[in-house]
């Protein structure tokens, strides 16, 4: 869009100026004011597309950023009555948004701006798209990992400092350290901390202080990288690989110090810490000089009170000792002492001779104790019981044995007699019958068809053919 426009407010004219006519001088006011009316009314409210940077979130809720592309750059307001839309969107530095608003002049600056209405997101700026990318990649290698983190010295001698040396990081960081902790020693290898090319200085420092500095004699206890706060860009050479991968192999423990709270960078995640401010790095390496004297003074009391109170007693006894009779009449106390070991030991030699009677009369107690209870005459005694019980139980058990004999001879002599086959001797016969049963009597036989007669020496086999039998007695009368 092409703009003709009169300082003096009329309107454009192909004529050319009256050449006689006195120039038209402008405040600086009026013009900015002129230059306001003329982008206010000839452009006014308009649709524009970039990305975010410098992203400023202020108190009273307004936001202030800039919206950039390859080419150029302009700055935005966005008043807090408007900052409810962004409500659930990712509303930060290298996003790529579209804005609705209204292009106008600050005139209290002297800068065009627009004036926010709307905003909508666009998705991630080239530059965030690849801080984004190298950061899942470095982070997948581990080289973010809390493991390969160093700790630092506690109190460092020597710190290399890589930076700027007209920038106001170095002054901060100097200011902070040496106004906590005189006696640290600072070595500072200027190198530029933005734009291209700054990556290879930085880099060119780590080498120099591993590398070259130990062989000047100078050996690094820490590496401080910093400089202040900046925009994605400002801060883009240390987001890049090779300085990211030249922090990590670095041999000395190195802390990140760059931009300010907000700000992170690659080499922020890649170092062994990662200080917001450059003045809170300085404060993180050292140790505040009052601290450490008080901490020094209450050791010196700790240690100090108990060995003073400990020489104190030792004293106090030592003194006690020098006014007891021992070091003020020694002899007098040898002499006590000497009489009350004579005393000592003739009691001692009393006292021995009475324990030593009392012990013999015991032991001839016991030993007539023992005497009668000697197991020789108790063994004595029990062999001749047993051998008087022995002789009686034998007289006993021979008694026995002939009462028993006689008995049984008695008992033979009877059974003999009642036996049957004695009769059979004296020639007295038995008759069986059929079923081998004994015939007591002739009535019996009659109901048999076959008899055996057993003699003493033999058995006869026969048979019924008349069956009488003698009448009883009774029946004769």
């Amino acid at each position: 869009m092409q703009l003709n426009f009169d300082l003096r407010g009329a309107p454009p004219a192909n004529k050319p100026p009256l050449k006689h006519e006195e120039p038209v001088v402008l405040t600086v006011t009026a013009l900015t004011r002129k230059v306001r009316s003329l982008l206010e009314d000839r452009i006014g409210n308009l649709h524009v597309e970039g990305e975010i940077s410098n992203l400023r979130k202020q108190n009273s809720g307004h936001i202030y950023f800039t919206l950039k592309d390859a080419g150029a750059q302009i700055a935005c307001a966005l008043f807090a009555g408007q900052t409810a839309q962004l409500k659930g969107m990712d509303f930060c530095d290298g996003v790529h948004v579209r804005l609705s608003g209204q292009l106008t002049v600050y005139e209290t600056r002297g800068i065009y701006q627009i004036i926010v209405h709307r905003v909508e997101p666009c998705g991630v700026g080239a530059l965030q798209a690849r801080f984004e990318d190298l950061k899942k990649r470095l982070y997948a290698e581990g080289l973010f990992s809390l493991d390969r983190k160093r700790p630092l010295p506690r109190f460092p001698r020597r710190i290399g400092v890589i930076t700027s040396p007209t920038g106001a990081a170095i002054r901060d960081f100097l200011n902070v350290l040496h106004r906590r902790q005189r006696g640290i020693e600072v070595l500072i290898y200027p190198a530029r901390v933005q734009g291209r090319g700054a990556a290879n200085e930085i880099k060119e420092g780590i080498r120099f202080f591993s590398e070259d500095a130990p062989k000047l004699g100078w050996n690094i206890d820490i590496l401080v990288l910093t400089r202040g706060g900046g925009s994605l860009e400002d801060l883009w050479e240390f987001n890049e690989e090779s300085l990211a991968r030249a922090v990590s192999a670095s041999p000395i423990p190195l802390v990140s110090a760059v931009g300010h709270e907000i700000d992170f960078t690659i080499c922020d995640l890649v170092a062994d810490l990662r200080a917001p401010t450059p003045s809170a790095a300085a404060e993180i390496l050292s140790t505040d000089s009052s601290e450490v004297l008080d901490r020094l003074s209450q050791f010196k009391s700790r240690l100090g009170n108990p060995v003073t109170s400990r020489l104190q007693s030792l004293r106090a006894f030592l003194e006690s000792l020098r006014r007891t009779a021992l070091f003020l009449e020694p002899h007098r106390v040898l002499r006590e002492n000497l009489l009350t070991l004579d005393h000592m030991s003739d009691d001692l030699a009393a006292t021995t001779e009475a324990r030593l009677r009392d012990l013999t009369l015991k032991l001839s107690r016991h030993s007539r104790a023992i005497e009668v209870c000697n197991p020789d005459r108790i063994l004595t005694g029990i062999r001749h019981s047993l051998e008087t019980s022995s002789s009686k139980i034998q007289h006993l058990a021979n008694a026995c044995i002939v009462q028993h004999s006689s008995h049984l001879k008695n008992l033979c002599g009877l059974l003999k007699a009642l036996n049957p086959t004695a009769s059979l001797e004296r020639g007295y016969t038995i008759t069986l019958g059929a079923d081998g049963k004994i015939l007591r009597s002739a009535k019996e036989a009659t109901q048999e068809t076959r008899l055996t007669t057993r003699f003493h020496d033999g058995e006869i086999h026969s048979e019924i053919a008349t069956c009488t039998h003698s009448p009883k007695p009774s029946d004769l009368s």
